[in-house]
C-alpha cells in the first residue's frame, strides 16, 4: 500500500500531505516506512492492531441500538501528526482557557461579578440546565472546579484551530487513547525511537497526582472511581482507569454515607472515602439533593461533600460551563478574568435565544450546524447541508419552541487525515475528516496531556467524529522539540 494514489483533495486542511505526493516535513518518516511495507503488509497490521483491541476489551455503549449496546471503537492505523511548535501553541491557549473557565465557574457559584458586569447575561445562567443551585457558596479544594477536562478542538480549510466545544463534566475518551498507543507502539516500534514522539502512557499517574492534590492534608486518603455501572456508554474506561490507578471502581450501591462520612462498603467493614473521580452527571449522584429518582448515587453524598468531609473531581456544578450556549462567551471570559485576548479562537456561533441571531439562523439552516445547548455525542444536532427539508423545517420549530436550547454554527471544512477504509472495492488510503480532544487535568497546576483522542469520521463524505455516530479513532502524535526526548 502506497501514498502514490492518495489524492488529499482542494478545499481541505491535510495533516500528513501538502498536496498530491508531497508529505508534510513532519510526515515524511512515516509516509516512507509504509512505503517500504510489503504489498499487503499495512492491512495485515490493521487488522492486527484492531484485533489486539479487542482482546484488550476496547469497548464502547450505544444506548438503544438494535445491534447491540457492545460495540469495538473502530481504529485507523494511520496517525494523526501534530508538530511541537504547533503542540505548543496548543498546549499554551488550552491551558489559557481552562483557567479562565475555572474562575468562572468560582465567580457563578459566589459573587458573579461577571453577571453584575454585564459581560454574561445573568438570564443565561439562570436557565442554564448545568446551573446547580445547591452548589452556590461551595467551596471545593483550592477553589479548583474543573480537574479534568476534554476539549474539542478542530482545523479549518487554512490550517487554523477552533475550539469546538468544552467537556468540563465527565469528559471520555482517555482511556482509548493509551490502548491506541499500545497497539501503535507494536505496529511500528521503529518509529518511536526515531521521529521523536512524546510518551502518552503516564496520564494516569498523572491523573492520580490530581486526584490526590485534593486532599494533601491526608497521609493515606482513599480514592475511588464512581462508576454508573457496566452499562455505561463509557463503563471500559471507568475500570480501565481504576486498574490503571490502583484505586476501587465502585457503583453508587457500595457506598454509604455513615457517621458524618462517605464509606465504602467492603469485606471486612466499612472505609472512609476521601476522593471520589466521578463518572456520574451531577443530577445522578445524590437523589436527595437533585433527581430523587436515581439509583445510581449515594443518599447524602452532597451533604457530606458541601461539609469539606470528601473530595469531588470534577467538582458538582461544572456543567455550567459545558453548556454550549455559555461556551460562546469564554473568549469574554478569557478578557476579563485574565485581561488577555483568547489564544485559540471560538468557532463562530449564533446564540437562538437572541432574535437577530435566531431570524439569521432560521433563514440558513440548510448552510449551519444547529447544537442543543446540553447534548453531546452527536445527538441532538443538525447537519443542516446534509438534512432534508422536512427535517429542516422539524428542527425550525424546535428552535422557535426552546430558543436558549440551541446555537447554530457555520459548517467548518474539517481537517483530514489518509484513512485505510474497504467500501466494497478492496483496500484503499481515503482522505477522512477529523478533530481533537487533548485532557488538561487541573491540579497544583494545569497539565496539557500530549496529544489526546483523534477521532475520525469513517462514513465517506461525513463530518460527524463521534463513536455513537459511526466515527473511529487514530493515534496522535505529538512530536518533541527536541528528537531526543
Amino acid at each position: 500500500m502506497r501514498f502514490d494514489a492518495y489524492d488529499p483533495g482542494e478545499g481541505f486542511y491535510d495533516e500528513l500531505f501538502l498536496g498530491r505526493n508531497q508529505p508534510r516535513p513532519e510526515a515524511i518518516p512515516l509516509i516512507e516506512r509504509i512505503h517500504s511495507l510489503e504489498e499487503g503488509e499495512l492491512q495485515q497490521r490493521q487488522a492486527a492492531a484492531q484485533a489486539a483491541l479487542f482482546q484488550m476489551g476496547v469497548t464502547f455503549n450505544v444506548y438503544g441500538d438494535s445491534q447491540g449496546t457492545e460495540r469495538i471503537f473502530p481504529f485507523d492505523i494511520i496517525p494523526r501528526i501534530v508538530s511541537a511548535s504547533e503542540w505548543q501553541r496548543l498546549e499554551k491557549g488550552l491551558k489559557q482557557r481552562i483557567h479562565a473557565l475555572n474562575l468562572f465557574i468560582d465567580d457563578v457559584y459566589h459573587d458573579q461579578k461577571i453577571l453584575k458586569d454585564g459581560v454574561i447575561p445573568a438570564e443565561l445562567i439562570e436557565t442554564a440546565k448545568g446551573f446547580l443551585r445547591p452548589c452556590v457558596g461551595l467551596n471545593p479544594p483550592g477553589r479548583i472546579w474543573c480537574h479534568v477536562t476534554g476539549t474539542d478542538l478542530v482545523r479549518d480549510r487554512d490550517g487554523t484551530w477552533y475550539v469546538l466545544e468544552d467537556n468540563l463534566r465527565c469528559p471520555s475518551g482517555i482511556s482509548y487513547v493509551l490502548e491506541n498507543r499500545r497497539v501503535m507502539k507494536s505496529t511500528f516500534p521503529s518509529l518511536f525511537n526515531t521521529m521523536g514522539i512524546r510518551p502518552v502512557d503516564d496520564y494516569p499517574s498523572h491523573l492520580l497526582d490530581t486526584l490526590l492534590n485534593l486532599v494533601p492534608h491526608l497521609a493515606n486518603p482513599t480514592v475511588v472511581v464512581l462508576t454508573p455501572g457496566i452499562y455505561n456508554s463509557a463503563y471500559f474506561e471507568h475500570s480501565f482507569l481504576a486498574q490503571q490507578m490502583g484505586v476501587e471502581l465502585v457503583e453508587g450501591r457500595d457506598l454509604v454515607v455513615a457517621d458524618g462520612y462517605l464509606q465504602m462498603r467492603t469485606t471486612k467493614g466499612l472505609q472512609r472515602v476521601d476522593v471520589i473521580y466521578r463518572r456520574i452527571d451531577d443530577d445522578f449522584i445524590d437523589p436527595l439533593a437533585f433527581r430523587p429518582d436515581s439509583l445510581l448515587g449515594v443518599p447524602g453524598l452532597f451533604e457530606v461533600y458541601r461539609s469539606g468531609r470528601l473530595a469531588i473531581a470534577n467538582a458538582l456544578g461544572t456543567g455550567v460551563a459545558d453548556d454550549k450556549v455559555i461556551y460562546a462567551y469564554v473568549p469574554q471570559m478569557i478578557r476579563y478574568y485574565l485581561g488577555e485576548e483568547a489564544i485559540l479562537p471560538n468557532v463562530p456561533t449564533y446564540l437562538c435565544w437572541d432574535p437577530k441571531d435566531q431570524a439569521y439562523v432560521l433563514e440558513n439552516l440548510d448552510k449551519l450546524v444547529v447544537k442543543a445547548a446540553n447534548e453531546s455525542g452527536g445527538y441532538g444536532m443538525l447537519m443542516g447541508s446534509q438534512a432534508t427539508p422536512e427535517e429542516r423545517s422539524a428542527f425550525a420549530e424546535k428552535i422557535r419552541a426552546q430558543p436558549r436550547n440551541y446555537i447554530a454554527q457555520p459548517t467548518l471544512c474539517l481537517s483530514r487525515v489518509p484513512t485505510l477504509v474497504d467500501r466494497g472495492e478492496g483496500p484503499r488510503l481515503e482522505p477522512c475528516h477529523v478533530d481533537l480532544r487533548p485532557y488538561i487535568l487541573y491540579g497544583k497546576e494545569i497539565y496539557v496531556h500530549p496529544g489526546g483522542l483523534t477521532r475520525v469520521a469513517l462514513k465517506k463524505g461525513s463530518l460527524v467524529v463521534n463513536s455513537s455516530q459511526g466515527g473511529g479513532s487514530k493515534d496522535t502524535w505529538v512530536l518533541c522539540a527536541d528528537p531526543g526526548c
